[in-house]
């Protein structure tokens, strides 16, 4: 059998490259995919901890400023 010729080496090369190609474009839309979704996670969580600062701020409001009168009062 003949050795390859350099033109078929080259094609066969050229394949080759197109296969990782493809497969680097598949692992790239997956790991896209990753991101979106840790994306939207992030964003939730700051939602989420939004919401809780200001509940917390709220109940923070609605305690007395200096707690030696809450005793006082409450006697």
């Amino acid at each position: 059998m003949p050795a390859p010729s350099r033109m078929d080496q080259i094609a066969e090369r050229v394949e080759r490259l197109l296969v990782r190609h493809e497969e680097v474009q598949r692992t790239n839309a997956l790991l896209q995919e990753q991101v979106d979704a840790l994306t939207r996670e992030r964003d939730a969580l700051r939602s989420r901890l939004a919401a809780a600062r200001t509940r917390l701020d709220a109940l923070l409001e609605q305690l007395p400023a200096d707690p030696s009168q809450d005793s006082t009062s409450s006697r």
